[in-house]
């Protein structure tokens, strides 16, 4: 575990500009006129609602803070092109198929009408969802780490013209501030109507209620500074919170990468302030939770300072769990003043052994040990990727949590798409991941594999090929992080199944069939142009199915190196 955020690459590549037309682009926003024409017509779409349409390691940088719309004085505000957020080494309408049955989860303590809105719909996941109150009952507890410059929406606007189509998705938004990398973002969260009232507590509650659903615990707030608008959504989201469900919990992360003070008082302060908000996570004895990122950016004397200030002045008990980039360098300084550990992980599928060497020191020490669980990391501004190998990273990194005996797991990341690592449902991946991680969560939590009660197949590819270079004016092109599985490309089709049955895929114009057998089974095809597809046949029927609209191209004006994902439970979004 190595780096620094702001870190530029030593393998990152640069090439000549061109100047071209953006098919991709225009494709988004003619996308988004869709709801834009919707919400014209009077028709609220709400993209979580059930029945909703239309139809190596990975500590080095992370990705540049985007400057928050409207929030000109706030503090850690990068230049163009350069990095101030956390490093890293880090959907589709809730729509069910007909005839899925099944169950949906429980829907907590919840207010309001959100709810039903988030609540999975019945036959969205192979296995019947443990009610909140049975999955809290566990020991272990699962978070998601909330990067506060991505909420749902940053303006409230409809979503064929919003900051994210205008700004971040576009290579030449916001001044082409973003256009030797092609752009600030990938992806984007699943869009949202326009409300009224206070619309961004409205949307920090829905995303409370969409990732109580998949099953967490709470979030791992990233605490980027003291001030602005990324403070401001940090205290909203406190709020949101506690209104949605008392039991869903927000831990303290204050990043060590970003927070612009060298002063011990100033942080105490300020998480002292903020962790007297009902949802901060504390322990049962009432301690409250501190896990700072990159926790070796300040020593241990520093350290103590801040955690003895919090008690002194401000009468708050804390539990310490340093999370560091560079875990096997800094534990043994940090142990005496620490309840646990944690790191920010790979995010590639290879070299993931060294977890269990970690869990096993951290629990040697008497501590107790938060597991880092990723699914991708592509950065264009950073010039740098992670080979995950579809959904491998996402399976091998939930199976080390699980069989290394992890007391807590983060998701890394809930919604950070400048590092394409979000699990949060996103256009590009409807549900996919999380509906995945929910698996794994309910074996990690209540000690037994989920009974498979419906077929459902999950379909991952890019829509380039890993070699291709962009025919625009991106000038930054991604390059394989050193210590990364090698680059792939590949179809993987994900089948969970009640019984044995025969996959039928197409992946281009290639047509092909597979066996597959009652269980989880991953199956790998190449990648080829075109679109691809999948169906379970058993007995001569068909049965669940999947497509990936989304086609590949051997000439393509930016490059993107994340995984796209689709279930057969869900739609697929047709938006932006």
């Amino acid at each position: 575990m190595s780096g620094h955020r702001r870190q530029r690459p030593l393998t990152h590549r640069r090439r000549a500009g061109f100047r071209a037309r953006r098919p991709v682009l225009s494709f988004l926003v003619t996308a988004c006129l869709l709801v834009g024409a919707c919400v014209a017509a009077g028709i609220v779409w709400d993209p979580f609602a059930a029945g909703a349409g239309p139809a190596g390691s990975a500590s080095g940088a992370r990705t540049p803070q985007p400057q928050p719309p409207g929030d000109s004085t706030s503090p850690g505000s990068p230049a163009p092109g350069t990095a101030a957020a956390p490093a890293a080494s880090g959907g589709v309408p809730a729509k069910g198929k007909p005839g899925g049955g099944g169950s949906t989860a429980d829907p907590g303590k919840g207010t309001g009408d959100g709810d039903a809105a988030t609540r999975r719909p019945a036959g969205a996941l192979p296995f019947d969802m443990p009610s909140t109150a049975t999955l809290r009952s566990a020991k272990k507890l699962v978070f998601a780490h909330y990067f506060t410059p991505y909420p749902l929406s940053l303006d409230n606007a409809s979503a064929d013209a919003d900051y994210y189509t205008r700004n971040y998705l576009d290579p030449d938004g916001e001044s082409g501030k973003h256009g030797a990398y092609g752009g600030l973002l990938r992806d984007r969260p699943l869009p949202v109507p326009p409300k009224d009232g206070n619309w961004e507590l409205a949307n920090l509650q829905q995303e409370v209620r969409t990732a109580r659903a998949a099953g967490l615990d709470g979030f791992t707030l990233d605490l980027l500074s003291l001030s602005g608008k990324n403070w401001e959504r940090s205290n909203l989201l406190m709020q949101a919170a506690h209104s949605v469900d008392p039991g869903f919990r927000i831990m303290l992360m204050p990043d060590m990468t970003s927070l612009k003070t060298d002063d011990p008082a100033v942080l105490a302060d300020t998480l002292a302030r903020i962790g007297k908000a009902p949802a901060a996570h504390r322990l049962a004895d009432g301690r409250l939770v501190v896990s700072p990122f990159k926790a070796e950016a300040k020593s241990v004397a520093w350290w103590t300072q801040v955690l003895d200030l919090l008690k002194s002045r401000h009468g708050i008990r804390t539990a310490f769990v340093p999370l560091f980039l560079d875990f096997g360098a800094h534990n043994g300084s940090f142990a005496p003043i620490s309840y646990g550990f944690s790191e920010w992980g790979s995010r590639s599928y290879t070299g993931q052994e060294s977890s269990t060497r970690d869990v096993r020191r951290a629990h040697a020490a008497g501590k107790i040990w938060m597991q880092p669980v990723s699914v991708q990391d592509a950065r264009p501004n950073q010039g740098i990727y992670d080979e995950a190998g579809n959904t491998a990273t996402l399976r091998a990194t939930w199976t080390r949590a699980i069989e290394d005996g992890a007391d807590w797991v983060q998701l890394t990341t809930w919604n950070d798409y400048s590092e394409g690592s979000q699990f949060a449902p996103s256009l590009h991946n409807g549900h996919t991941y999380l509906d995945l991680s929910s698996y794994y969560l309910t074996r990690f939590k209540t000690g037994a594999w989920p009974k498979i009660v419906r077929d459902t197949l999950y379909l991952t590819s890019r829509t380039q090929f890993a070699s291709t270079d962009p025919t625009g004016d991106q000038s930054l092109v991604m390059s394989l992080r050193r210590g990364s599985a090698a680059p792939r490309d590949t179809v993987e089709v994900l089948s969970f199944l009640t019984a044995p049955a025969t996959v039928r895929t197409t992946v281009g114009s290639v047509e092909g069939r597979h066996d597959a057998p009652a269980g989880v089974h991953a199956k790998l095809l190449p990648l080829r142009t075109g679109t691809s597809a999948a169906e379970v046949v058993r007995g001569g029927r068909t049965g669940a199915e999947v497509e990936l609209p989304y086609p590949v191209d051997r000439s393509v004006e930016v490059q993107d190196l994340q995984y796209y994902g689709a279930t057969s439970a869900r739609d697929v979004p047709t938006c932006c």
